[in-house]
């Protein structure tokens, strides 16, 4: 979260090298449970997981297949990291933070 801040709230960080995609979600129900129920257990996260809203043109989106991971609420894009500047340009607006969830203890 640091790193989009520094950016202004207008882009996301690249990708590590064992990041090849990045996975924007579609519903908020889903991006509450990966905060939530997954990121607040991963050391990696630092215990800490922020789900976020963001616009994107939809022109730049049409070059990509909504992908169903789960039920009918696990939509998400698959946007290679090499992919994931240009995905930055076709944000309208600032990244906007709108819940945050902590780990109670650490594991």
């Amino acid at each position: 979260m640091e790193l989009i801040r520094q950016t202004g709230y207008t882009a996301f960080p690249p990708r590590l090298p064992f990041q090849p995609i990045f996975y924007p979600v579609l519903q908020k129900d889903y991006a509450v449970q990966i905060a939530r129920d997954w990121n607040t257990r991963d050391a990696a996260s630092g215990y800490v997981g922020y789900v976020t809203r963001f616009f994107v043109y939809k022109d730049f989106l049409n070059q990509y297949t909504v992908q169903n991971v789960g039920s009918s609420k696990h939509q998400e894009y698959w946007i290679p990291a090499e992919d994931l500047p240009q995905f930055n340009q076709n944000i309208v607006g600032t990244i906007e933070v709108i819940a945050e969830f902590r780990a109670d203890h650490f594991f």
